[in-house]
Formats: C-alpha cells, structure tokens, sequence
C-alpha cells in the first residue's frame, strides 16, 4: 500500500499549469514539522503535485502559509538536470486536500478530493441550518449545548 497522509503549511504559492492537452496540474510545497524530534524546530519539506479539478481547487484556494491536511501516495521519477546529471525525486501526488486552518485564520475549512459533489469542491455533506426543524431521531438540538 502507498498511503501518506500529511499536516503542514504551504511553503510557496501554487503554481497550476496546463499540459500540451489541456490536463490542469499544480506544484507546491509543504513543511511538516517533526512533533518527537529533540530539535523543536525540526521541519520537513516534501514537494506536492496535484492534477485536474484537484490542481484547480488548489490554485484558486491555496497560498503560501496556508495550513493544510494532506492525502496521497508517494511517487518516483528520474531526470537528467542541465548539467546532464540524473536526478531522483520523490513527490507526494495529492489525492485529497482539506483547509486545516480555521476560518479565522483566513483558511476557510473546505476540501477537494476531486469529485464534485454539493457546491463541486466540498466531498462533505452541506450543513444542515441552525433553524430548520428537521427530524434528528431524538430530541432538538440546541446550539446554545454544543461545546464550541
């Protein structure tokens, strides 16, 4: 299996750009602090790839600083660099993004997994209104109850 699921901040503006087929794709980087390490300020840094409607949510939703909730798999490639040397990489292809921030930090709380669904960038359920009198199986809620 080739899961990995990530919890960082943005380390640069994403860049969305388009193949010679019109296949939307978007580069950003992520920094992910290490919660056990004895260097409290110990970062790792990995380089994100998104495609389709995913590039596109990221591009339109995302910028450097933004703290976002990661899941996706591990890719390899090789390359010659212009001095003719091979390179290897290892980027994380983004199979699902979600805000981490809250709204007052300026992150909104949506996500995108690339399947549309309700406002065609949300994979959760709409909200149901605080004053409609639906049925919930059980006694009204109360928002004055709830604990935040």
């Amino acid at each position: 299996m080739n899961k990995v699921f990530l919890s960082g901040n943005l380390t640069r503006d994403v860049e969305v750009r388009y193949t010679q087929t019109g296949k939307a794709f978007a580069r950003m980087g992520v920094a992910v602090r290490r919660p056990f390490s004895k260097d409290k300020d110990a970062v790792d840094f990995f380089n994100l790839v998104a495609w389709d409607k995913t590039a596109e949510f990221c591009g339109r939703y995302f910028s450097k600083g933004s703290r976002v909730l990661i899941e996706g798999r591990l890719q390899t490639s090789s390359y010659e660099n212009k001095d003719g040397v091979k390179v290897n990489a290892v980027d994380v292809v983004v199979e699902n993004i979600e805000f981490a921030g809250s709204k007052r930090d300026g992150d909104g709380g949506g996500n995108y997994s690339g399947t549309p669904a309700n406002s065609g960038y949300s994979n959760r359920p709409a909200a149901p209104s605080r004053n409609n009198n639906d049925d919930w199986g059980g006694e009204p809620i109360d928002p004055e109850d709830t604990p935040f």
